[in-house]
């Protein structure tokens, strides 16, 4: 059983290490490889995992032959990125441009085919946003990621405030204060307030800030309260 558990470790070992190694280099290369996975970052990554298998499946490779290509890859993600920022030719080449499928209502079919792009997933992609009606697109637009955005005609478009003529106030975002039991000292201090003010407000309700599992001030200065032991919302 020892002998086994010895034989396991260095298996386990490279593991871990290409495991934080990748999670480095993915985080350096920024979000939009997660957010929005382009033809070349789909590249990379499937560079990137296949150059984090090999030296942890075989032990005859020294573990640090198996780190540098992943470093010489991130970097050269992380390089051609910011030449991208201010390259528009090499941004276009890299990453692609919008293709307009749909203009004025009517399908563009010699972009369709330039993209290789079909009707299935044309129509797919339409009811996935909620239009079943090509006649009801003003225009539809394919992004390098693949996502299609759309613009629907004006007489399709959900009604607004604005087209009624309505006020409104502003709303804001919420500023979360406690989470998980622990009292966000960073998002108090940027709204002007104190821990002690945060422990008073939740000592009126009778509550510990160890016992919320949520705790979040709208921009009306109301305090919304959610415990670990109960879903129910406290004003």
């Amino acid at each position: 059983m020892e002998e086994a558990l010895k034989g396991l470790f260095p298996h386990v070992w490279r593991t871990v290490v290409i495991y934080f190694a990748v999670l480095i280099i993915v985080r350096l290369m920024g979000k939009r490889e997660i957010g929005q996975l382009s033809t070349f970052d789909f590249v990379v990554a499937i560079i990137l995992a296949e150059l984090a298998a090999i030296p942890m499946g075989a032990q005859s490779i020294p573990i640090w032959h198996g780190i540098i290509p992943l470093v010489t890859l991130g970097i050269l993600e992380v390089v051609f990125s910011y030449l991208a920022l201010v390259n528009r030719p090499l941004r276009k080449i890299l990453y692609g441009s919008p293709q307009i499928i749909i203009e004025n209502g009517h399908l563009l079919r010699h972009e369709m085919r330039s993209s290789r792009y079909n009707l299935d997933d044309l129509l797919s992609q339409l009811r996935e946003k909620g239009f079943y009606n090509i006649e009801d697109i003003e225009y539809a637009i394919l992004e390098p990621s693949g996502r299609l955005s759309v613009l629907p005609k004006s007489q399709k478009r959900p009604v607004t405030p604005a087209d009624l003529g309505i006020d409104t106030e502003y709303e804001g975002l919420p500023n979360v204060l406690v989470m998980d039991g622990d009292v966000l000292k960073e998002n108090l201090h940027n709204i002007n307030l104190t821990e002690k003010w945060l422990k008073e407000k939740l000592a009126e309700k009778g509550i510990h800030p160890k016992h919320v599992l949520l705790a979040t001030l709208n921009t009306r200065g109301q305090l919304l309260v959610d415990c670990q032991n109960d879903d129910r919302a406290r004003e």
